[in-house]
């Protein structure tokens, strides 16, 4: 049995919708990382604030274009539990 929860639901294709949506993600991410920052005021607190966001990036750029485009072309990932599926790797199969 197959559940989905919005079965309606398209693409967003609206490029002022698309603006939005990344506008609100900035927000989102300014608001967390100032209220982090606003409970440990230090530093170093900043300092790993913002080595944690600038090596999330990178490893989502490593996971959704090097590999796509570097190591396998012919795979197209759906999202991040595909990236995850190729990149664990598989046990062999055991005659």
């Amino acid at each position: 049995m197959r559940l989905d929860c919005a079965p309606s639901v398209k693409n967003l294709t609206s490029v002022k919708w698309i603006l939005i949506k990344g506008g609100l993600f900035l927000v989102l991410g300014l608001m967390a990382g100032a209220l982090l920052v606003a409970q440990q005021p230090t530093l170093y607190a900043g300092l790993l604030l913002m080595i944690a966001v600038w090596a999330f990036c990178r490893f989502y750029y490593f996971a959704f274009y090097v590999i796509e485009h570097y190591l396998d072309p012919n795979d197209r990932f759906a999202g991040r539990v595909s990236i995850a599926r190729y990149l664990i790797p598989r046990e062999q199969q055991r005659p």
